[in-house]
C-alpha cells in the first residue's frame, strides 16, 4: 500500500475533487494510503470540503492543511457542497500545510511516501527553503508525481502554458530546479486526452441520491460535459506507479519559463 500526501487547489476545478474521491477509493483496495490532504487554494472553504469528503468516505482521521501562503483564491461553485455535510474542520484548530507536510514526513518510513501535486507549486516549494526540510524530502519521499506544465502542442498552441504553473512562477522555478527527489511531470496533454465519463457521474455515484461528488460536477460541469482527468492521473500513478497504466519518457530535465512555459529536455 503506497502512502500518499495530496496537495491540491481544491476548488479552482473538478478534477481535483474527483482525484481526492479516486485516492478514497484505491485505499478502499488496499492499493493506497492518504496520509495528508494540503491546500495551494488558499480558502477555508477548500479545507471544509477536503475534510467532509473525507469523512464522507468514512475516513474522519485524514488531517487537512492550508498554505500560509499562495495565489488568492477566486469563487468556487461546488465548495458549497462540503458546508452541508458533516465537517470538522477549522482554521484554529488545523495545522498549517507545511508544518504538516513536514510532520507526516518525520513520522513516515524512508522512501515510502508518494508526494502529489496537483495544485500550485507554493507550499512543497517551501520546504527547500531550510537544508533539515531538504534532508527530510530526501529520505522520505518515494517520488514526487506532479499535475503540471505541457510537453506537447495543445491544439495549435505550441508555447502552451499550464495554469499550475503560471500561478506561481517562482516557486515552479525553483522546484523544477531543487527538488531533491525524481519528480514525474504529468502534463497537460495527458488529462486532456482523459475524460471522465459522464456515465460514471450518473452510475458511479448513483448509490447515493446527494453523493456529494455528483452534486459538485454538476455544479461546475454542464449537463453533458465530460471533464479532463488532469489530476486524477497524477494520483493513479502516484499509487500504481508499476501497473502500466502510463509510460514514462526518458530521465530528463524540466525547466520554467519566465512566462511558465515548461520545456523537457532527455
Amino acid at each position: 500500500m503506497q502512502d500518499v500526501i495530496f496537495d491540491t487547489d481544491m476548488g479552482n476545478d473538478i478534477d481535483d475533487a474527483l482525484a481526492l474521491a479516486t485516492l478514497h477509493a484505491l485505499q478502499s483496495r488496499g492499493l493506497a494510503q492518504v496520509r495528508a490532504v494540503t491546500l495551494t487554494r488558499l480558502d477555508p472553504a477548500s479545507a471544509v470540503f477536503c475534510d467532509a469528503l473525507n469523512r464522507y468516505y468514512g475516513r474522519t482521521s485524514i488531517p487537512v492543511g492550508i498554505g500560509a501562503v499562495g495565489p488568492k483564491p477566486g469563487p468556487s461553485p461546488y465548495l458549497k457542497v462540503g458546508e452541508r455535510l458533516p465537517h470538522k474542520w477549522s482554521l484554529a484548530r488545523s495545522p498549517e500545510a507545511v508544518a504538516l507536510i513536514r510532520k507526516t514526513l518525520a513520522e513516515s518510513q524512508d522512501g515510502s511516501v508518494a508526494l502529489v501535486q496537483v495544485g500550485f507549486f507554493s507550499n512543497l516549494v517551501r520546504l527547500l527553503d531550510r537544508p533539515e526540510d531538504r534532508e527530510l524530502v530526501r529520505r522520505k519521499v518515494k517520488f514526487l508525481s506532479v499535475m503540471a506544465g505541457a510537453f506537447a502542442p495543445i491544439g495549435t498552441n505550441s508555447h502552451f502554458c499550464e495554469y499550475n504553473v503560471t500561478q506561481d512562477i517562482p516557486a515552479a522555478q525553483k522546484l523544477a530546479q531543487a527538488w531533491p527527489t525524481p519528480i514525474v511531470w504529468n502534463g497537460f496533454e495527458i488529462g486532456d486526452a482523459l475524460r471522465f465519463p459522464r456515465r460514471a457521474v450518473e452510475r458511479g455515484f448513483g448509490y447515493d441520491p446527494r453523493h456529494p461528488l455528483k452534486e459538485a460536477y454538476d455544479l461546475y460541469c454542464q449537463p453533458r460535459e465530460e471533464r479532463p482527468c488532469w489530476d486524477l492521473a497524477s494520483v493513479l500513478y502516484a499509487a500504481c506507479p508499476d501497473d502500466g497504466y502510463f509510460s514514462l519518457s526518458p530521465a530528463g530535465e524540466v525547466t520554467v519559463e519566465a512566462d511558465g512555459f515548461t520545456r523537457f529536455v532527455e
